[in-house]
């Protein structure tokens, strides 16, 4: 009997040969051991596959089967889990088996999902549900289940085992025949190895293999419905297939099983129609090879062997028409869609090849074994998914051609943001360095692009000399009945950011990369992809013709570095902007990563540096300190020390006084967010009153922060300093006047500094500052994103019932300069919608955007952009 070594084996299944361990980032950001992302090779650069997104597990994924809308993988530790198509986020995680999970096998009306483990159990799972709602097995010891196969036409269930035998399982009979006790299931009957006598006549303690309660339905393989000896090797893999009218061995339209093994044999089975007893028909023979996968187009089978070789057969006459040497090692996985099939191998490649059989393409798809495959399309691309032994799941585009771009379809639309969003993200739009002004005009330009493809009206609009420009963008209303008109500001600058490893990027961050239902590269969050969203929004409602107001666009290119020339150029271009009704940011993030948000406040800003100087040069301390000498460091301390008292109170005289006292209505929204956040690991430590303390002191109180100081001359510890300087910087809040806080800040140092009597000279310059915001929540502009946010991030009970999730209003201690200056040079009320999540990593290395967020940011948007200007 030949079994064959296949890596599929329940004890051995997917472990690691030799795979590297490079960093990568969890669910919640943190560094994990987990697959690389490899180089993609190929022999025909014109049909390279394009990385989609890849999900990581903890263990090897053995098993895959791919709905219209999720996808599944068996894993190693028995779990199976359920990503879906569309945000790769993973909804579900399936337990029902104590060993690895070998095969999946959707029904064809994809409403059940079947599968086999080495724990010798077939489950059958609602697969939109994802209840188990029956567990098959057998009375006798199968080993493991390698390859499952349902047929509709019959409601019944094949499956091919490790002791060579084929069973069945009628559905239709299950509620007829008696109800099986636990005391025949595999995880309650003695194993002849491990449970048998030892030394001295005893039994080792057995332990509890199956602890989990069994809710499913059990049902008992009669044994009539057995085919011992099926082959005379491992059952590894199993077809149903209809044969063809010009078939030679049957009937057409007539139901086969085929059945491959480790003796090198493919079965065809015939079906009894009454009773789904199978009975052989013919035997296909090639070699000694063991058969590990296969798939059928027509009436042709391909088989993937060990010996790396792929097999190809006439259905319809039973004859081998060509054996192709497909790989150097075993050919673990293969798939077929329209004119091309994919096999995967044992050396981590896989391979494209058309219908001559001629290989277009190569690449390394995992660093270890490719253990399993499938395959779909979504709006006109071939999708292919692989699972490996280096514990991920990774999703391809193969298509041979490009998207249609004048389908209208959601997912289209989607599929489209991700491309922008990719290449946007792939410009350095650094604008603190001039090293990247071009890439900066480039990012701009390929703004203007977009927007002039959905028809808006666009130009790039000059902010100071040599800074990046204002994209300005014009969306005119579809309809004759004209609503009031929406500004969106954004911006397109990102900070730096360095493509190494080593440096805690776990890949190029100006690489659109997809991991675990996230998207990271610099800008991705911060803030290339609501800006995005946002254009796509209106996009979609331009090409529905149901855009019934103008919608007008700023994304700048200077916000990263005060906004520089941003308010001069908007103040020269009004004409061309135009009348504006309302206006939308949407350049924050959430409390959390599980509530979203509506930001209604920002603090302002106020950047000074404080600087000292002598008119001494640099001296030595040995020769030249003395309490006669007024060292400039010294008055600079000494200065920086009036600011705040012990308690860190600010002392300039009437900074506190405007600020208003707290609202009742405001007790109200922070009532919501403490109980919120109350149960969340990174507020346990503080009671409800402490949680709304800190966020009241970052966000409607003011503060003041020293950022740095310098000082001139080399750097050694002999020398006094000429000068020193501070960096300062004062977070300012409503009802605080920009203008009067600022000299109340100078004044007050001065005054003090008079008092020291130092013959130093004192300086104070404004380096940058920015207005504090605060919106109302009560207007239209957050009522309605509050409607298109609860509908949008909806969920359902376990009834099914729809239940709302109702947005907490934040504030936030950071500032936006051009918040309040927009609403005041407009007279328009500003609203903030915050896409990100709170671990979104925004300035940090590995920034990113989880994937829904960035899908539902664009439909909330493109609400509001409809119902907003009818209010």
């Amino acid at each position: 009997m030949r079994g064959g070594l296949s890596p599929m084996n329940g004890s051995g299944d997917g472990s690691r040969v030799g795979t590297p361990l490079p960093r990568f980032l969890d669910n919640s950001g943190n560094l994990v051991s987990s697959s690389m992302v490899p180089v993609i090779t190929a022999d025909s650069p014109d049909a390279l596959p394009k990385l989609l997104h890849r999900v990581n597990h903890r263990r090897s994924i053995l098993s895959l089967a791919v709905s219209k809308d999720y996808v599944y993988a068996g894993s190693q530790t028995g779990e199976i889990l359920v990503w879906s198509l569309e945000t790769f986020e993973k909804v579900a995680t399936l337990e029902g088996h104590q060993g690895s999970v070998l095969s999946l096998c959707l029904a064809e009306d994809q409403s059940l999902l079947f599968s086999s483990a080495g724990d010798a159990i077939i489950n059958v799972w609602n697969s939109t549900t994802f209840e188990n709602l029956y567990t098959i097995y057998s009375t006798f010891d199968l080993g493991d289940v390698f390859c499952v196969a349902y047929s509709p036409l019959q409601n019944t269930a094949y499956f091919g085992a490790q002791n060579t035998s084929i069973q069945w399982y009628d559905l239709k009979v299950k509620d007829s025949r008696p109800c099986p006790t636990l005391t025949s299931h595999p995880s309650h009957r003695n194993h002849p190895f491990f449970d048998s006598k030892g030394p001295g006549g005893g039994t080792a303690l057995k332990q509890e293999i199956c602890p989990r309660s069994i809710t499913s339905q059990l049902l008992e393989t009669d044994p009539e419905n057995i085919v011992q000896y099926a082959h005379y090797g491992y059952v590894y893999c199993m077809l149903l297939i209809s044969l063809s009218a010009s078939s030679e061995i049957g009937k057409a339209g007539q139901q086969i099983l085929l059945s491959g093994g480790g003796d090198g044999v493919v079965k065809l089975w015939s079906i009894d129609s009454n009773t789904s007893r199978i009975e052989q028909m013919r035997e296909l023979s090639g070699g000694d090879s063991g058969v590990l996968s296969m798939v059928v187009q027509d009436s042709l089978l391909y088989c993937g062997l060990t010996d790396g070789e792929i097999c190809i057969w006439d259905l319809d006459t039973c004859q081998l028409i060509r054996s192709v040497k497909a790989h150097c090692e075993d050919v673990l996985t293969l798939s077929i869609k329209g004119n091309f099939m994919f096999s995967g191998s044992a050396s981590g490649y896989t391979r494209k090849w058309d219908q001559r059989f001629e290989c277009v393409s190569r690449w390394q798809s995992h660093t270890g074994l490719i253990l399993t495959s499938a395959i779909t399309t979504r709006n006109d691309r071939l999708i292919l998914i692989t699972g490996g032994n280096d514990d991920c799941v990774a999703i391809w585009d193969v298509s041979a051609c490009e998207l249609d771009e004048s389908s209208g379809s959601q997912q289209t639309q989607n599929d489209q943001l991700l491309s922008s969003l990719s290449k946007l993200v792939s410009f350095r739009t650094v604008s603190n360095n001039p090293t990247y002004m071009e890439d900066c005009r480039r990012g701009a330009t390929y703004l203007k692009s977009l927007f002039k493809r959905f028809g808006a009206t666009t130009t790039l609009l000059p902010s100071e000399p040599d800074r990046n420009p204002i994209v300005f963008a014009k969306f005119n209303a579809a309809v004759k009945k004209k609503g009031k008109t929406i500004l969106f500001y954004g911006h397109y600058d990102v900070i730096q950011a360095e493509a190494t490893v080593e440096e805690g990027w776990f890949t190029d961050p100006f690489e659109l990369t997809g991991q675990n239902g996230y998207l990271y590269g610099r800008g991705v969050s911060d803030n290339k992809g609501p800006c995005l969203a946002a254009l796509f929004a209106v996009g979609e409602l331009v090409q529905a013709q149901e855009l019934e107001s103008d919608i007008v666009f700023l994304i700048e290119g200077e916000e990263e570095s005060g906004s520089r020339g941003f308010a001069d150029a908007v103040r020269q271009n009004k004409e061309l902007i135009g009348d504006v009704d309302w206006i939308l940011l949407a350049n924050s993030y959430w409390l959390d990563d599980d509530v979203p948000c509506l930001t209604y406040g920002l603090r302002g800003v106020i950047h000074a540096t404080v600087a000292v100087e002598s008119e001494k040069p640099d001296l030595h301390s040995g020769v030249d300190g003395s309490r006669l000498n007024r060292e400039p460091t010294i008055d600079l301390v000494n200065l920086l020390a009036k600011l705040t008292d012990e308690t860190g109170a600010i002392k300039i005289p009437g900074f506190s006084e405007p600020v208003r006292p707290v609202t009742a209505a405001e007790e109200e929204m922070y009532s919501a967010i403490t109980t919120a956040l109350c149960n969340k690991p990174h507020w346990s430590h503080l009671t409800a009153e402490g949680i709304k303390d800190h966020l009241m002191s970052k966000w409607r109180f003011p503060s003041l922060t020293i950022h740095r100081v310098s000082v001139s001359g080399p750097s050694n510890a002999t020398i006094i300093p000429r000068s020193a300087s501070a960096a300062i910087s004062l977070r300012i809040v409503p009802d605080q006047e920009l203008s009067v806080i600022k000299n109340c800040l100078v004044e007050y140092l001065n005054s003090e500094y008079k008092r020291f009597g130092s013959g130093n000279k004192l300086k104070i310059s404004i380096d940058h500052e920015a207005e504090p915001w605060l919106g109302d929540p009560e207007n239209d502009a957050f009522r309605t994103l509050e409607s298109a946010i609860m509908d949008a991030w909806s969920t359902s009970n376990a009834a099914g019932e729809k239940q709302k999730v109702k947005p907490l209003y934040i504030r936030e201690g950071g500032s936006i300069p051009t918040a309040r200056f927009l609403e005041k040079e407009f007279g328009a009320p500003a609203a903030h919608l915050p896409c990100g999540q709170a671990s979104d990593h925004a300035h940090l290395d590995n920034e990113r955007l989880r994937l829904v967020n960035l899908y539902k940011s664009k439909d909330i948007l493109k609400r509001v952009f409809k119902e907003l200007p009818k209010k």
